[in-house]
């Protein structure tokens, strides 16, 4: 009888680098209307491996992409099917995972999983959502025993609904409160946008449309600059009558596409790939789904307990803004202030758009450039709400940190 095999160690994960499209409005007007989203997968890929010539496409070992609505140009295993649209090696398998809103979130973590445990060295990881191709929900069919059961609330299949649920659990999260967060992420998108904080992750895009020709894409599509909080208070709510969401304190439908590059951090040294963080530990958590906007708050709380630190040690957050009032909630549970430096300090989903499984590699793309700027930080979070009840928070280190803070 042959030996036991000795269990594998434990590896350190590094994010190397992250990509994404501009993001765009969802509809006919959108600029990607024309626009398969397996094209923008496709670019996403391609960029990474521009940007890293260092990087043999034959030692990608995995390609884990991300789709709320797994249909159409959406669908057909996206992982292997963008990856062979790449130009990969056909060697290199890939497939499809869904997490609604934390979709590129889990790709990462479950593709990190796999580093970690020994299986891959490098992996792509990514998602994508063409919100004006499929609009959230597109073909399903739920379960009629979730209302006739009464296992969950009406209101927990409209996400906009969440939201209002959410001022009535918190009632001080008033609707002030939200167009005035609403307003600074916009500002703070659009200083970031003036001082080149974004931009350099954006890879252009091609765009056709049959009307007006061949354009290209560099510039997101969904910002609003100079908003204020006088122009929000006048927008309608949609989800409730005198309700408190508005398109103008909430993130938008658009399209998009984001991606990025895990290894094993001895690997990426043996490279010469450069490590933008080191992955410390993660969390999903569920919550009553007629509320999922408070789900970040006990994934965070699983997350930081089982790495052994505490909220004291995070020293950037990068909080996706599906709704105002879901980072609102989030910010008030562990005493941080409405506008903390530390919080979104280049702005959010609410001027950047949320086309929902690639959010979560935006995050991360961000918090890695930020973790270059600023050694003093140790930690950061990335950290987001999830349809159907759910959160999902990722810590990561910040591997130019000098030791002198936390």
């Amino acid at each position: 009888m042959a030996a036991p095999v000795a269990p594998a160690r434990v590896r350190n994960v590094v994010f190397v680098d992250g990509v994404r499209t501009p993001f765009g409005k969802a509809g006919p007007k959108g600029i990607f209307a024309e626009t398969r989203a397996d094209d923008l997968v496709v670019k996403v890929i391609r960029e990474l491996l521009r940007r890293h010539p260092e990087l043999p496409p034959e030692r990608v070992d995995e390609v884990a992409i991300a789709a709320t609505t797994q249909t159409g140009d959406q669908g057909l295993t996206i992982g292997r099917t963008a990856a062979l649209l790449a130009g990969l090696p056909k060697s290199v398998p890939g497939y499809a995972i869904d997490r609604m809103c934390a979709g590129a979130m889990t790709a990462v973590t479950t593709a990190a999983s796999g580093i970690a445990f020994g299986a891959y060295d490098v992996v792509i990881a990514g998602g994508v959502e063409h919100m004006g191709r499929h609009p959230m929900g597109e073909g399903v069919d739920p379960n009629p025993r979730f209302l006739a059961d009464k296992l969950v609330d009406p209101s927990a299949l409209v996400m906009g609904n969440t939201a209002e649920n959410l001022h009535d659990r918190y009632p001080h999260i008033t609707k002030e409160r939200t167009d005035a967060y609403a307003a600074a992420s916009q500002a703070k998108y659009a200083d970031a946008l003036k001082n080149g904080k974004i931009g350099p992750e954006l890879v252009p895009v091609a765009t056709r449309s049959a009307e007006h020709g061949w354009g290209l894409a560099t510039a997101d599509e969904p910002p609003r600059p100079g908003t204020t909080v006088e122009d929000l208070a006048k927008l309608k709510t949609p989800f409730r009558p005198h309700g408190r969401v508005t398109a103008g304190n909430a993130a938008g439908l658009n399209d998009g596409a984001t991606g990025c590059i895990l290894a094993d951090e001895e690997t990426a040294n043996e490279l010469g790939l450069p490590i933008g963080m080191r992955l410390v530990g993660y969390s999903f958590m569920g919550v009553e789904p007629e509320v999922m906007g408070v789900g970040p708050v006990p994934a965070t709380e699983k997350a930081l307990k089982r790495a052994g630190l505490t909220i004291d040690d995070i020293g950037l957050f990068e909080i996706n803004e599906a709704f105002a009032v879901q980072v609102l909630a989030f910010l008030d549970h562990f005493g941080i202030a409405d506008d903390d430096p530390r919080v979104n300090q280049w702005g959010g989903a609410i001027a950047t758009g949320h086309p929902l499984a690639s959010s979560g590699v935006r995050l991360m793309t961000q918090l890695a450039r930020q973790f270059a700027e600023r050694p003093d930080v140790r930690y950061g979070i990335t950290t987001m709400c999830i349809g159907i009840g759910m959160g999902g928070t990722v810590i990561w280190e910040n591997p130019h940190w000098n030791g002198e803070a936390k």
